[in-house]
């Protein structure tokens, strides 16, 4: 796609994002799988940023899962939402912004439920009433927490200690973006840069001086899906989807993919050392895997975070070919260490992706 058309695709799909005053909430997955994302986040905004975000230990998950798996029901769903918007307004906060693409999703559509038929508002309010007794009013901003840190990107870009520029070459470094299905596909004016061409991940990778690849299978699934992998004889299908995917994007090179989406960090980062352990078969550089950074870790390496600290030793396909790449110092002794440097042991496996480990 010509770079005029992108520009003008994306000048369709602009949306406000608040500037200050940010009510937190955290993603249910993406706790146990990345834990350092979440932290890295408000790390940025506080203390790089000098923002407001206030995270409410009382908020609860959205039920997302749930939801799109038929568990539970809309009226349901409805009100564990609501009941999260009401913490924020008690807290004095009006600007929303979650970590998880579902959750974003589930917000949007019921946003979107509300406005359409104010009936179902109507009676979200009694079912939230007489379970806890509180009442809600929507937010005055809904921004996913990758778009807050598009929308501040320049401004980590100006105070960053490294680029996404190879070391060895001056060369920018080729990335993969990958975009969660449940960010702008079911609302593409909900996202930035629209449901075709977003421009959430490619923006932050352009202020980084990164070189976003452009590749067949770009907008295919990750392979999560939830009923791809939730119903256990389909994740088949799952694996295979993924493995379509890094067979697109291999011939160009990438140094690593971004996502801003738990469930694709997951199973792109998880799927690579399975396909690993399966077939033998690696994606990456010289036989290395394609490491898969969370957009707040890339945000946190360019300032010059150290990867331990963020978490960086969870993710099953090896990080440290990036980083050295970028000329990141960091210490590869303390990889495996705890807060207080207690040993937290070597993983045995996977052999393909993670040779170092």
């Amino acid at each position: 796609m010509k770079q005029e058309g992108k520009k003008r695709i994306w000048s369709d799909y602009q949306k406000e994002i608040a500037d200050d005053k940010f009510y937190f909430v955290r993603s249910c997955i993406r706790q146990t799988f990345f834990p350092g994302s979440d932290t890295t986040f408000i790390r940025i905004l506080r203390d790089v940023l000098g923002k407001d975000i206030y995270e409410n230990p009382d908020h609860t998950t959205c039920t997302g899962i749930g939801y799109h798996t038929e568990v539970v029901p809309f009226p349901t769903i409805q009100t564990v939402v609501a009941r999260n918007f009401a913490l924020m307004r008690e807290k004095g906060y009006v600007n929303y912004t979650p970590s998880c693409v579902t959750s974003f999703g589930i917000y949007t559509e019921i946003l979107e439920t509300w406005h359409h038929f104010p009936q179902e508002k109507e009676k979200t309010r009694e079912y939230l009433r007489k379970a806890t007794g509180r009442e809600f009013e929507e937010p005055d901003n809904l921004a996913h927490t990758s778009d807050v840190l598009y929308k501040f990107r320049n401004e980590i870009a100006a105070k960053a200690k490294y680029r996404l520029i190879n070391k060895h070459t001056g060369k920018p470094l080729k990335v993969v973006d990958h975009i969660g299905c449940h960010y702008a596909k079911m609302f593409p004016s909900k996202g930035v840069g629209g449901a075709e061409y977003p421009q959430v991940l490619a923006g932050l990778v352009e202020a980084f001086g990164g070189e976003v690849i452009d590749y067949p299978e770009r907008r295919h699934c990750c392979g999560f899906g939830f009923r791809q992998y939730f119903v256990q004889a389909n994740r088949g299908y799952s694996i295979s989807a993924s493995k379509k995917k890094f067979e697109s994007m291999e011939p160009f090179q990438p140094d690593f993919i971004i996502t801003n989406c738990p469930g694709c960090n997951y199973f792109m980062d998880r799927w690579q050392y399975a396909l690993g352990e399966m077939e033998g078969k690696t994606y990456g550089q010289n036989g290395e895997g394609i490491p898969v950074l969370t957009y707040e870790e890339v945000a946190g390496l360019v300032l010059g975070f150290d990867p331990w600290e963020m978490g960086m030793q969870m993710h099953q396909t090896d990080v440290e070919p990036l980083l050295k790449k970028m000329g990141v110092e960091y210490d590869p002794n303390q990889k495996y260490k705890g807060p207080n440097s207690e040993d937290l042991g070597v993983p045995m496996s996977p052999r393909f992706v993670n040779e170092k480990a």
